[in-house]
């Protein structure tokens, strides 16, 4: 292996190590962010209130999608990925409320970031 392929693997190693280190970040963010929604589940089904807010998810989708500009992200890879943690929120929410003996409301697209 000549020294400048092998510098660029140790370079890739590093690089992925980094890619690594980012990734086990974001599980555990992740799961503290989940405690909190489950928290909020709790709440909106202990009080009869419907596990989706349209109008939180659009202030919460707004704020992203700029956060995202900011950072040179793209907003709609930072929408999508919004919509697919609220997907598992609102399936949270919904269970919670069933388990309460509430009516869960059918969830809407994009609905509920608690």
């Amino acid at each position: 292996m000549a020294a400048d392929e092998r510098e660029a693997r140790e370079e890739l190693d590093g690089i992925r190590l980094s890619i690594d280190n980012i990734d086990a970040a974001l599980i555990h963010m992740l799961a503290e962010r989940f405690k909190y929604t489950q928290r909020v589940g709790r709440l909106k089904a202990d009080h009869g209130l419907p596990p989706t807010d349209s109008a939180r998810e659009a202030r919460q989708i707004a704020r992203l999608r700029a956060l995202a500009e900011e950072s040179h992200l793209d907003p709609a890879f930072a929408e999508k990925w919004f919509n697919f943690v609220v997907a598992e929120v609102i399936q949270h929410h919904e269970e919670l409320a069933g388990a309460n003996g509430g009516a869960a409301e059918p969830a809407e697209p994009s609905d509920s970031t608690s």
